[in-house]
Protein backbone atom coordinates (compact mmCIF):
# COMPACT_ATOMS: atom_id res chain seq x y z
CA UNK A 1 0.00 0.00 0.00
CA UNK A 2 1.32 3.41 -0.98
CA UNK A 3 -0.62 6.65 -0.77
CA UNK A 4 0.53 10.26 -0.96
CA UNK A 5 -1.65 13.29 -0.41
CA UNK A 6 -0.69 16.94 -0.12
CA UNK A 7 0.36 16.78 3.52
CA UNK A 8 0.76 13.10 4.44
CA UNK A 9 2.28 10.05 2.71
CA UNK A 10 1.46 6.47 3.68
CA UNK A 11 3.26 3.26 2.75
CA UNK A 12 3.22 -0.25 4.17
CA UNK A 13 5.89 -2.88 4.72
CA UNK A 14 4.38 -6.14 5.86
CA UNK A 15 2.06 -5.40 8.77
CA UNK A 16 3.67 -2.03 9.61
CA UNK A 17 2.24 1.14 8.07
CA UNK A 18 4.55 4.14 7.69
CA UNK A 19 2.93 7.56 7.92
CA UNK A 20 5.13 10.49 6.90
CA UNK A 21 4.42 14.19 7.31
CA UNK A 22 5.17 15.23 3.75
CA UNK A 23 5.02 19.03 3.82
CA UNK A 24 8.77 19.51 4.14
CA UNK A 25 8.81 22.76 2.21
CA UNK A 26 6.41 24.19 4.81
CA UNK A 27 8.24 22.65 7.78
CA UNK A 28 5.27 20.31 8.12
CA UNK A 29 3.12 23.15 9.43
CA UNK A 30 -0.43 22.11 10.25
CA UNK A 31 -3.30 23.68 8.31
CA UNK A 32 -6.84 22.59 7.49
CA UNK A 33 -5.73 20.17 4.80
CA UNK A 34 -3.24 18.59 7.20
CA UNK A 35 -5.82 18.03 9.93
CA UNK A 36 -8.30 16.56 7.45
CA UNK A 37 -5.68 14.17 6.05
CA UNK A 38 -4.50 13.18 9.54
CA UNK A 39 -8.04 12.28 10.60
CA UNK A 40 -8.70 10.30 7.41
CA UNK A 41 -5.31 8.54 7.46
CA UNK A 42 -5.47 7.27 11.03
CA UNK A 43 -9.15 6.40 10.74
CA UNK A 44 -8.39 4.23 7.72
CA UNK A 45 -5.33 2.62 9.28
CA UNK A 46 -7.17 1.84 12.51
CA UNK A 47 -9.79 -0.03 10.49
CA UNK A 48 -7.20 -1.86 8.34
CA UNK A 49 -7.12 -5.49 9.44
CA UNK A 50 -3.63 -6.01 8.00
CA UNK A 51 -1.92 -3.22 9.97
CA UNK A 52 -0.51 -4.18 13.36
CA UNK A 53 1.73 -1.19 14.11
CA UNK A 54 2.12 2.33 12.75
CA UNK A 55 5.36 4.25 12.35
CA UNK A 56 5.03 8.04 12.24
CA UNK A 57 7.86 10.26 10.99
CA UNK A 58 8.39 13.45 9.02
CA UNK A 59 10.32 14.60 5.99
CA UNK A 60 12.50 17.69 5.88
CA UNK A 61 14.44 19.66 8.48
CA UNK A 62 11.87 19.49 11.28
CA UNK A 63 9.24 17.09 12.51
CA UNK A 64 6.72 19.94 12.59
CA UNK A 65 6.67 23.70 13.07
CA UNK A 66 3.19 23.29 14.56
CA UNK A 67 0.04 25.17 13.64
CA UNK A 68 0.16 27.19 10.41
CA UNK A 69 -0.44 30.60 11.96
CA UNK A 70 -1.38 32.25 8.68
CA UNK A 71 -4.05 29.64 8.06
CA UNK A 72 -5.26 29.88 11.67
CA UNK A 73 -5.51 33.67 11.55
CA UNK A 74 -7.75 33.46 8.50
CA UNK A 75 -9.72 30.50 9.85
CA UNK A 76 -10.56 32.16 13.14
CA UNK A 77 -10.92 35.75 11.96
CA UNK A 78 -13.66 37.45 13.96
CA UNK A 79 -16.66 38.12 11.74
CA UNK A 80 -20.33 38.71 12.45
CA UNK A 81 -22.19 38.04 15.65
CA UNK A 82 -19.78 37.36 18.58
CA UNK A 83 -21.90 34.59 20.08
CA UNK A 84 -22.30 32.73 16.80
CA UNK A 85 -18.62 33.20 16.03
CA UNK A 86 -17.67 31.75 19.42
CA UNK A 87 -19.96 28.77 18.92
CA UNK A 88 -18.36 28.09 15.55
CA UNK A 89 -14.89 28.39 17.06
CA UNK A 90 -15.69 25.75 19.65
CA UNK A 91 -16.75 23.35 16.87
CA UNK A 92 -13.73 24.20 14.73
CA UNK A 93 -11.29 23.62 17.58
CA UNK A 94 -13.03 20.34 18.43
CA UNK A 95 -12.47 19.26 14.83
CA UNK A 96 -8.74 19.92 15.12
CA UNK A 97 -8.63 18.08 18.44
CA UNK A 98 -10.36 15.10 16.80
CA UNK A 99 -7.50 14.83 14.29
CA UNK A 100 -4.95 14.40 17.10
CA UNK A 101 -7.37 12.09 18.95
CA UNK A 102 -7.45 9.87 15.84
CA UNK A 103 -3.74 9.13 16.36
CA UNK A 104 -4.20 8.15 19.99
CA UNK A 105 -7.41 6.31 19.14
CA UNK A 106 -5.92 4.08 16.44
CA UNK A 107 -6.24 0.43 17.45
CA UNK A 108 -2.59 -0.17 16.66
CA UNK A 109 0.33 1.29 18.64
CA UNK A 110 1.89 4.36 17.00
CA UNK A 111 5.67 4.85 17.22
CA UNK A 112 6.86 8.39 16.47
CA UNK A 113 10.34 9.22 15.18
CA UNK A 114 11.01 12.84 16.10
CA UNK A 115 13.76 14.99 14.62
CA UNK A 116 14.58 18.68 14.51
CA UNK A 117 11.93 20.97 15.90
CA UNK A 118 8.85 19.44 17.52
CA UNK A 119 6.93 22.64 18.06
CA UNK A 120 3.43 23.52 19.28
CA UNK A 121 1.08 21.18 17.43
CA UNK A 122 4.05 18.88 16.85
CA UNK A 123 4.16 18.29 20.61
CA UNK A 124 0.41 17.62 20.60
CA UNK A 125 0.95 15.01 17.89
CA UNK A 126 3.96 13.42 19.60
CA UNK A 127 2.07 13.12 22.90
CA UNK A 128 -0.76 11.26 21.17
CA UNK A 129 1.64 8.50 20.07
CA UNK A 130 2.38 5.42 22.15
CA UNK A 131 6.18 5.38 21.87
CA UNK A 132 8.68 8.06 20.85
CA UNK A 133 12.18 7.87 19.40
CA UNK A 134 14.05 11.20 19.25
CA UNK A 135 17.17 12.11 17.32
CA UNK A 136 20.04 13.92 19.00
CA UNK A 137 19.10 17.16 17.25
CA UNK A 138 15.44 17.05 18.29
CA UNK A 139 13.99 19.71 20.52
CA UNK A 140 10.52 20.22 21.94
CA UNK A 141 8.70 23.51 22.45
CA UNK A 142 5.23 24.13 23.81
CA UNK A 143 5.24 27.39 21.88
CA UNK A 144 1.61 28.50 22.14
CA UNK A 145 2.32 30.93 24.99
CA UNK A 146 4.61 32.88 22.66
CA UNK A 147 1.81 33.46 20.13
CA UNK A 148 -0.78 34.43 22.71
CA UNK A 149 -2.90 31.29 22.89
CA UNK A 150 -3.43 28.39 25.28
CA UNK A 151 -2.35 25.03 23.86
CA UNK A 152 -5.63 23.33 23.03
CA UNK A 153 -4.92 20.20 20.99
CA UNK A 154 -3.87 17.84 23.78
CA UNK A 155 -0.43 18.77 25.12
CA UNK A 156 -1.79 20.15 28.41
CA UNK A 157 -3.96 17.07 28.85
CA UNK A 158 -1.52 14.32 27.75
CA UNK A 159 1.94 15.59 28.63
CA UNK A 160 1.32 15.48 32.42
CA UNK A 161 0.92 11.71 32.08
CA UNK A 162 4.32 11.45 30.39
CA UNK A 163 6.58 13.79 32.40
CA UNK A 164 6.43 15.48 35.84
CA UNK A 165 3.75 18.13 36.23
CA UNK A 166 6.16 20.84 37.30
CA UNK A 167 8.17 20.42 34.10
CA UNK A 168 4.97 20.53 32.03
CA UNK A 169 4.04 23.85 33.66
CA UNK A 170 7.51 25.27 33.10
CA UNK A 171 7.51 24.31 29.43
CA UNK A 172 3.96 25.56 28.84
CA UNK A 173 4.37 28.84 30.75
CA UNK A 174 7.83 29.83 29.48
CA UNK A 175 7.83 28.38 25.97
CA UNK A 176 11.44 27.29 26.41
CA UNK A 177 12.99 24.61 24.24
CA UNK A 178 13.65 21.20 25.74
CA UNK A 179 16.49 19.28 24.10
CA UNK A 180 16.25 15.59 23.28
CA UNK A 181 18.55 14.55 26.13
CA UNK A 182 16.35 16.30 28.68
CA UNK A 183 13.25 14.77 27.10
CA UNK A 184 14.86 11.37 27.50
CA UNK A 185 15.75 12.11 31.10
CA UNK A 186 12.16 13.02 31.97
CA UNK A 187 10.77 9.99 30.12
CA UNK A 188 9.07 11.76 27.22
CA UNK A 189 11.04 9.68 24.72
CA UNK A 190 11.84 5.97 24.86
CA UNK A 191 15.05 6.03 22.83
CA UNK A 192 17.64 8.51 21.56
CA UNK A 193 19.22 8.08 18.13
CA UNK A 194 22.20 9.98 16.71
CA UNK A 195 20.43 11.05 13.52
CA UNK A 196 17.20 10.71 11.55
CA UNK A 197 18.25 7.56 9.66
CA UNK A 198 19.20 5.85 12.93
CA UNK A 199 15.96 7.04 14.47
CA UNK A 200 13.97 5.49 11.65
CA UNK A 201 15.90 2.24 12.04
CA UNK A 202 15.04 2.20 15.75
CA UNK A 203 11.42 3.08 15.03
CA UNK A 204 11.07 0.32 12.47
CA UNK A 205 12.59 -2.16 14.93
CA UNK A 206 10.06 -1.22 17.62
CA UNK A 207 7.18 -1.36 15.15
CA UNK A 208 8.18 -4.77 13.80
CA UNK A 209 8.65 -6.17 17.32
CA UNK A 210 5.15 -5.08 18.26
CA UNK A 211 3.68 -6.24 14.94
CA UNK A 212 5.01 -9.75 15.61
CA UNK A 213 3.07 -10.05 18.88
CA UNK A 214 -0.50 -11.25 19.26
CA UNK A 215 -2.59 -8.45 17.72
CA UNK A 216 -5.38 -9.17 20.18
CA UNK A 217 -3.01 -8.74 23.13
CA UNK A 218 -1.50 -5.57 21.65
CA UNK A 219 -4.88 -3.97 20.90
CA UNK A 220 -6.15 -4.91 24.35
CA UNK A 221 -3.06 -3.52 26.06
CA UNK A 222 -3.30 -0.16 24.30
CA UNK A 223 -7.03 0.01 24.94
CA UNK A 224 -6.61 -0.72 28.65
CA UNK A 225 -3.79 1.80 29.10
CA UNK A 226 -5.79 4.53 27.40
CA UNK A 227 -8.98 3.69 29.28
CA UNK A 228 -7.25 3.65 32.67
CA UNK A 229 -5.64 7.07 32.31
CA UNK A 230 -7.39 9.47 34.66
CA UNK A 231 -9.57 6.73 36.17
CA UNK A 232 -9.32 4.78 39.39
CA UNK A 233 -7.41 1.50 39.59
CA UNK A 234 -10.67 -0.29 40.34
CA UNK A 235 -12.32 1.12 37.22
CA UNK A 236 -9.36 0.04 35.08
CA UNK A 237 -9.39 -3.45 36.57
CA UNK A 238 -13.11 -3.90 35.92
CA UNK A 239 -12.68 -2.80 32.33
CA UNK A 240 -9.72 -5.06 31.56
CA UNK A 241 -11.50 -8.01 33.20
CA UNK A 242 -14.43 -7.46 30.85
CA UNK A 243 -12.06 -7.21 27.87
CA UNK A 244 -10.24 -10.43 28.74
CA UNK A 245 -13.46 -12.28 29.48
CA UNK A 246 -14.59 -11.43 25.96
CA UNK A 247 -11.30 -12.01 24.12
CA UNK A 248 -9.47 -14.86 25.88
CA UNK A 249 -11.13 -17.26 23.48
CA UNK A 250 -8.90 -15.82 20.75
CA UNK A 251 -6.96 -18.29 18.61
CA UNK A 252 -3.78 -16.38 19.51
CA UNK A 253 -3.38 -18.26 22.81
CA UNK A 254 -3.46 -21.60 21.00
CA UNK A 255 -1.01 -20.30 18.39
CA UNK A 256 1.45 -19.30 21.12
CA UNK A 257 1.15 -22.63 22.92
CA UNK A 258 1.66 -24.63 19.72
CA UNK A 259 4.61 -22.47 18.66
CA UNK A 260 6.32 -22.89 22.02
CA UNK A 261 5.86 -26.65 21.89
CA UNK A 262 7.40 -26.70 18.42
CA UNK A 263 10.10 -24.18 19.42
CA UNK A 264 9.03 -21.89 16.57
CA UNK A 265 7.91 -18.26 16.50
CA UNK A 266 4.12 -17.94 16.58
CA UNK A 267 2.08 -16.64 13.68
CA UNK A 268 -1.22 -14.84 14.16
CA UNK A 269 -4.20 -14.03 12.03
CA UNK A 270 -4.95 -10.43 11.12
CA UNK A 271 -7.37 -8.25 13.01
CA UNK A 272 -10.88 -7.84 11.61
Amino acid sequence: MTMEAARIAVSQDGSVAHVELAGAERLNAMDGAFFAELTATFGALSADSGVRAILLSARGRHFSAGLDLGWAAAQFADVGDPGRFAEKQVRDIAGLQAAIDAVEGARQPVIAVLHGGVIGGGVDLACACDLRVATADAWFQVAEVDVGITADLGTLQRLPYLIPGGIVRELALTGRRMAAEEAMRWGLVNQLAPDRDSGLTAGWALARTIAAKSPMAVVGTKRSLNHSRGRTVADGLRDVATWNAATLASADLRAIAEARAAKLPPTFGDLR
